[in-house]
């Protein structure tokens, strides 16, 4: 310790990796069995109806971004069906065999996982994470944004407190309760994987930090209703997305693209459903209150419609829940085309299926490359043709995008709230990432009953041979 008693961050994270290690090498050989009775008392131990409200409750006091429904939607539901989602995945020791290639995958723990939790989603975020790292017979080390430093930890002890019952080591679960940069920057470059989720720098600093990392790009969801659609679904899922927790999850519809032949019809609906559609005034009354220096500005994320318009200067009906921007360009010089962390969505007018996909890429372009697309459409036709065309690792197609993209129950993606986005995000995954990311795996392998032979040249090579003469 120093003359002016601040501690050390390299000190203090090494002396939370020394607790971390050790207990993740008391389960390092735990059964199946046991395995998933730790991960299921660390759900329940959150997911209670009385304790899921209590945190729901405290992560809005804290924080002062969402809404309470939102915040017990993530804590209480969700984290169950996280839980429900991995429970009959085989984690322990032999989890695969392929007879064709007579190899045998082994599951070993990886030891220390590094998790980094925003703020805007830091009541279910620590929980999943958590489990998918026990789930792989894993410790976890979890870092939060500072604004959510109370909830992470009263997250964490209470999972804490389930593990102690259980008769496994509480420090599998450790929260970092007083963040800092510094600190966060140690446990990046301690611990054995990094596990990110945050803004664009965190993420960055997560792949820099000489520890193999996990991290998700950003956000900036575009969505298309097609001619095909059923209009009433559509706008009804578009506002339950929209809205849910008040648009603090990346995955909200920040773009929505029309075909003209049903541009009036959806627009009419929407505004049925809650949206209100701003003015050119109160548009660019709008950018100037949402950015900062190019920025989102931090007042304004995650705030109901009504406080919204009213820090910009006008007002919306208390029975208005969402704000829709007429939008016709994409790119740096139209921010509304980019991620707002807010109940407003652009709104575009296309001719047809390719003028909405080209929109899409050009948006995504500028932000979200790579993170999530939807699509409402009954034609098959032009779904496989949005999801060839597009440069996306998930399209949902008519599902709530927030909700879905990330697992569901009405769904078969694995549920995550860490998101994947491939090359095109500057990631090293564009998968849901669960526990699977978590784990080494031990390849035996036998030899072939029959070792393969080599085919002849003309039939390797086949006509290629001929073309290079």
């Amino acid at each position: 310790m120093t003359t002016d008693q601040t501690i050390d961050p390299q000190a203090e994270v090494a002396a939370l990796i020394a607790r971390s290690r050790a207990a993740q090498a008391q389960i390092e050989n735990y059964t199946q069995q046991q395995v998933n009775e730790l991960i299921t008392a660390m759900v329940w131990s959150v997911a209670q109806q009385e304790v899921s409200e209590k945190i729901a409750q405290f992560t809005i006091d804290e924080t002062q971004l969402g809404n309470y429904e939102g915040k017990f939607l993530k804590i209480n539901r969700k984290t169950r069906s996280a839980l429900y989602d991995i429970i009959d995945d085989k984690s322990v020791g032999v989890i695969e065999e392929d007879k064709e290639r007579n190899l045998v995958k082994i599951a070993k723990p990886i030891g220390v996982v590094g998790a980094l939790t925003p703020c805007t989603n830091p009541e279910a975020t620590p929980v999943i994470k958590a489990i998918s790292a026990v789930k792989g017979r894993n410790s976890i080390i979890i870092a939060p944004h500072p604004r959510s430093k109370l909830t992470n930890k009263m997250i964490c002890d209470l999972m804490r407190e389930a593990l102690k019952k259980m008769g496994a080591p509480e420090d599998l679960v450790i929260a970092i309760e007083t963040p800092a940069l510094e600190t966060t920057d140690e446990l990046m470059k301690q611990c054995d994987r990094v596990l990110a989720t945050g803004g664009a720098p965190m993420v960055k600093a997560a792949y820099s930090s000489g520890t193999p990392a996990l991290g998700v790009g950003a956000g900036n969801a575009c969505i298309t209703v097609d001619d095909t659609a059923d209009l009433d679904e559509a706008a009804e899922k578009i506002r339950i997305s929209k809205t849910l927790d008040l648009a603090a999850s990346c995955s909200s519809d920040n773009s929505v693209i029309v075909l003209e032949s049903v541009y009036d019809q959806m627009l009419e609906k929407l505004q049925a459903e809650g949206g209100y559609i701003v003015s050119a005034d109160e548009k660019a009354k709008l950018q100037n209150t949402i950015w900062e220096d190019g920025h989102i500005a931090p007042s304004i994320v995650a705030q109901p419609a009504t406080n919204l318009a009213s820090m910009a200067g006008f007002d919306v009906a208390e029975d208005k829940t969402f704000l829709i921007v007429p939008e016709t360009g994409a790119g740096k010089d139209h921010p509304f085309s980019g991620e707002k962390m807010s109940v407003t969505m652009a709104f575009y007018k296309v001719k047809d299926i390719d003028g909405a996909i080209a929109l899409t890429n050009k948006i995504q372009a500028y932000q979200g490359q790579g993170h999530s697309c939807g699509i409402y459409s009954n034609s098959d036709e032009n779904i496989l043709k949005f999801g060839l065309n597009t440069k996306t690792s998930r399209v949902m197609v008519n599902q709530p995008q927030a909700p879905s993209n990330s697992g569901n129950l009405w769904n078969g993606m694995r549920q995550t709230f860490s998101l994947g986005c491939g090359s095109w995000g500057n990631n090293s995954t564009n998968n849901n990432i669960t526990w699977q990311d978590l784990i080494n795996v031990t390849w035996i392998s036998r030899p072939l009953a029959t070792t393969k032979v080599l085919p002849v040249d003309e039939e390797l090579f086949g006509s290629v041979i001929d073309k290079l003469k």
